[in-house]
C-alpha cells in the first residue's frame, strides 16, 4: 500500500514531533547561544589582548627610539670629550717639549760656563806656574820669595 518513502516521511514527522515535545529545539538553540556568547567573549578578549599588544609594541618602539637618541647623544658627548682630551694632551706635550728644551738649553749654558771657568782656571794655573818659574830663576833670596808669594796670591785672586 504505502511505499517506503512515505513511511520514511511519516517517521521523520514523528521524530520532529518528539523532538518538539521534549523541547529539543530550545536546548539546541540554548547550546548555540551559549557557544555564540563564548565565541563572542573570546573574540572580545582577543581584541583586548591585541590592543594591549599594540600599545605595548608602541611603547617599546618609543623606548627604542629614545634609547637610540640617548646612545647617539652619548657617542657625540664621548667624541667631544675625546677631542678635548686629545687637544689637552697635545698642549701638555707641547708644554713638556718646551720645558725640556729650555732645561736642555740651561744645562748647555751651564756646561759652557763651567768649561769656560775650567779653561780660565787651567790658564791661570799655567800662567802662575810659568811666572813662578821665571821669577825663581831671575829673583833670588828672601825678597824674591816674598815678592813671588805675594804676586802669586794677587794673580790667583784676579783670575778666579
Amino acid at each position: 500500500m504505502f511505499e517506503a518513502e512515505f513511511w520514511v516521511a511519516v517517521a521523520f514527522v514523528i521524530f520532529i514531533g518528539v523532538l518538539g515535545y521534549f523541547r529539543a529545539h530550545k536546548l539546541l538553540l540554548k547550546s548555540i547561544d551559549d557557544r555564540r556568547e563564548r565565541i563572542k567573549a573570546e573574540f572580545d578578549e582577543a581584541r583586548r589582548l591585541k590592543a594591549e599588544a599594540e600599545a605595548l609594541l608602541a611603547t617599546y618602539r618609543r623606548k627604542q627610539q629614545e634609547a637610540e637618541h640617548e646612545a647617539q647623544a652619548i657617542v657625540a658627548g664621548a667624541r667631544t670629550e675625546a677631542e678635548r682630551l686629545a687637544a689637552e694632551a697635545e698642549a701638555k706635550i707641547e708644554e713638556f717639549v718646551v720645558r725640556r728644551t729650555k732645561m736642555a738649553e740651561n744645562k748647555i749654558a751651564q756646561a759652557e760656563a763651567q768649561a769656560l771657568a775650567d779653561v780660565r782656571s787651567a790658564a791661570a794655573e799655567v800662567a802662575v806656574a810659568a811666572a813662578k818659574t821665571i821669577l825663581t830663576r831671575t829673583v833670588k833670596d828672601k825678597v824674591a820669595d816674598n815678592l813671588l808669594a805675594k804676586g802669586i796670591e794677587d794673580f790667583k785672586g784676579k783670575l778666579n
